[in-house]
């Protein structure tokens, strides 16, 4: 068996999941999105060329990726808009050959829009904070207005973006102009969310084939009111109450992930939020906090996807 991981980067999550498969017997690579070469024609393929740095042809050493058993699709790197809709149009290719692609493309194209993301929790019944999505400077100002006159804070945040990155939560109209007339400058979509009163932390709920793995409370680091553990924030593990389970593992279907991060927050009057569900998580600051082996899950998730021949985010057991 063969396992390709497609991601930007080498790194701490790449040499888990290498390690992970390497443990069952199961062949792992690593491959760039940039390096991925379709060809169309009397025969179709999709290979992962050789960097020309290697001084060999660029197929010489090339990765047949349609000849794998299956695919983990990790980080798909910045660039412009061709760029990436390629990238995610080659994963959407290999799932139509019939290879497994964890995520599959589908659900990186709903998780990593927030606007999406929301819609289709939403849908799902879930509960989601108030937003309101436009590209009109005027249009985002009102809701922001709104919210403030509302006694609530508003958060803007980029529809792409993860980790924390672009999120600025304003409580004054001025303040909330200046951001509102610097994004519009930049023609950015405007994502602006009603902030939540808690109790100062969230939880991340990790699910791997629609089962709870393990959960983490998240604390923000003093001065900064964001929990993400990429910005300080400390993480301690603890046990999901059956209702909150729940609602994780129906957030991770609504987006049709395999595995997926849950961003959960309890409000003061203690109703529960989805606030985000992460189609490409790390879990560094979770594994740490937990002692799971997440690697290892997913992999196992992998494996049983592959002797049942189940279609992507299929293999779902009780929560």
């Amino acid at each position: 068996m063969n396992v390709l991981i497609l991601s930007a980067r080498t790194g701490w999550h790449t040499d888990q999941l290498c390690r992970a498969l390497r443990e069952r017997g199961i062949g792992g690579q690593v491959v760039a999105y940039e390096r991925l070469v379709a060809q169309i024609g009397s025969a179709a393929s999709l290979r992962a060329a050789a960097p020309a740095a290697t001084g060999r042809r660029p197929d010489a050493d090339a990765v047949r990726v349609m000849e794998a058993d299956a695919v983990l699709a990790r980080i798909v790197p910045d660039g412009s808009l061709e760029q990436i809709i390629y990238r995610v149009d080659a994963l959407h290719w290999i799932e139509d050959r019939g290879i497994p692609v964890i995520n599959p493309a589908r659900a990186i194209e709903r998780s990593v829009d927030k606007f999406y993301t929301t819609a289709l929790l939403h849908e799902a019944g879930l509960s989601t904070p108030e937003t309101v999505v436009c590209e009109g400077a005027d249009d985002a100002m009102a809701a922001v207005t709104r919210m403030l006159d509302e006694g609530a804070d508003a958060i803007l945040k980029p529809l792409f973006g993860s980790m924390g990155h672009g999120l600025a939560r304003v409580g004054d109209r001025e303040v909330a102009w200046r951001v509102i007339r610097t994004l519009a400058q930049l023609k950015s979509v405007f994502y602006v969310q009603r902030a939540i009163e808690h109790r100062g932390v969230d939880i991340r709920a990790f699910i791997v084939g629609g089962r709870v793995l393990g959960a983490i409370e998240r604390v923000a680091m003093e001065g900064d009111w964001r929990t993400n553990v990429a910005r300080g924030g400390t993480a301690r593990a603890i046990e999901l109450a059956a209702p909150w389970r729940e609602m994780a593992v129906r957030a991770a279907a609504a987006v049709g992930a395999d595995y997926a991060g849950v961003d959960l927050i309890e409000s003061r009057d203690g109703r529960a939020y989805v606030i985000e569900v992460n189609g490409i998580p790390g879990w560094q600051g979770l594994q740490r906090a937990t002692g799971i082996d997440v690697s290892a899950a997913i992999v196992d998730h992998l494996v049983r996807r592959l002797q049942a021949g189940a279609p992507a985010a299929s293999v779902v057991g009780p929560a």
